[in-house]
């Protein structure tokens, strides 16, 4: 498989690359900035598929003698289910604070709950929320870190919290000279890029840059997009070290091993999560306070005429208090319905064009997620999918030529 990497197209010209920087346990005896502030490193000769995250010879000799904070989840874990954090404390790596972001570090919490402080109780560490009133690390959080690694399972989309959470926490590094080591791991929805783009006016903690809905790079090639573009605060570049996949190609298929978050259960989930994420801005339910999160949806408005498909929500692991807690809804079950290989509006669409009074379909949450007032307006508007998708084109293509420049893998 080959790497993108310094323009080397071949794993024989990645390997003279390693040779020419020494063996590989004296290949990477430090963190040093690249010409762009990013340092992708691999020295791994093996080949099998490994995540960053398993891809220990490139990133073990960075972290020994120094003092370690952890930016993860129950995402950041290795292939024989094993967490990273564990690994790091078998290996001896002087790990002194673990942040976590949406969700918490177990992963357990609701989306958008306030996380608070705390500490894991199997390690002994304290744990600092880096959501609700602090999203970006704080100079006195970071007293005592030497270099922040980030392992955190992203799924492509824009509005998915973890890429906002990269960002402050690259800006937090630049700030306190900090250097950071993102361990890379698959775009379980590979190199879909799709959807509107964001305008600046719009941006929020679920969209930080001017970015379609779906961006098609893995989260190591988000991490140097937010570095060349100079998307940090003041311009500011931070000394990143990208621990690259071994052995993989974005058009690989890529089953996650445990749930990104706790809405997100399944492959179909997170395929349709992109398209189905729409409806939080409306008064339609996608799932949560039921088994099939993001692969259902429904409505009390929607009327039983037209829609087969019933379903009520209760609280349960992941929504406490979920949309439409207790009623009867009627929708559509999108469970067993083929991978989808774009944003899908039809959905959105005939939700809308069922719902009796339309002013109450939407809620202020719609143009955060969508990035622009002007989904809203073209639904409104009667718009057809087709032409509503028309007027996305040129805004992708000019991100596709962006992209080109960050990617690692074919």
């Amino acid at each position: 498989m080959k790497y993108n990497i310094y323009r080397f197209t071949t794993l024989i010209s990645l390997l003279v690359l390693s040779i020419s920087c020494g063996s590989s346990k004296k290949a990477i005896p430090q963190l040093k900035p690249s010409t762009d502030n990013v340092t992708l490193t691999s020295t791994s000769t093996d080949v099998t598929f490994k995540t960053g995250a398993e891809n220990f010879e490139s990133y073990l000799p960075l972290l020994k003698d120094k003092r370690v904070g952890i930016v993860t989840n129950q995402t950041g874990i290795l292939s024989k289910e094993k967490h990273l954090v564990d690994f790091l404390i078998e290996q001896n790596i002087n790990l002194q604070k673990i942040y976590a972001p949406e969700h918490g570090f177990r992963g357990t919490d609701d989306a958008g709950e306030l996380i608070v402080d705390g500490k894991d109780t199997k390690t002994n560490l304290p744990i600092i929320s880096l959501y609700g009133n602090n999203k970006k690390p704080k100079p006195e959080q970071l007293e005592g870190i030497d270099v922040l690694v980030f392992d955190l399972q992203d799924v492509g989309a824009r509005f998915y919290t973890y890429i906002s959470s990269l960002h402050y926490v690259m800006e937090a590094c630049a700030e306190n000279n900090i250097p950071l080591l993102v361990l890379d791991r698959p775009n379980p929805n590979g190199s879909i890029i799709d959807g509107t783009i964001l305008e600046k006016e719009h941006k929020s903690f679920v969209g930080m840059h001017e970015i379609p809905v779906l961006h098609g790079m893995t989260i190591g090639e988000y991490t140097k997009m937010i570095n060349g573009e100079k998307w940090l605060k003041d311009g500011l570049q931070c000394n990143v070290t990208v621990i690259p996949c071994l052995n993989y190609a974005h058009d690989m298929k890529y089953s996650l091993p445990v749930k990104p978050s706790p809405n997100l259960p399944n492959d179909q989930s997170i395929n349709l999560y992109a398209s189905l994420c729409f409806f939080e801005g409306t008064n339609v339910s996608l799932g949560r306070g039921t088994e099939k999160q993001f692969q259902i949806y429904g409505s009390p408005f929607l009327p039983e005429s037209e829609f087969d498909f019933s379903f009520t929500p209760q609280p349960n692991f992941g929504a406490k208090d979920p949309v439409h807690n207790g009623k009867l809804c009627f929708g559509e079950d999108l469970t067993e319905i083929r991978k989808v290989h774009r944003l899908e509006l039809k959905w959105l669409l005939k939700a809308y064009e069922n719902t009796a009074d339309k002013t109450v379909f939407f809620n202020d949450f719609f143009t955060k997620l969508a990035g622009t007032k002007k989904l809203r307006e073209q639904i409104e508007a009667g718009m057809t999918e087709k032409e509503i998708r028309k007027t996305w084109q040129e805004g992708l293509e000019q991100f596709k030529e962006v992209r080109k420049k960050y990617l690692i893998y074919e």
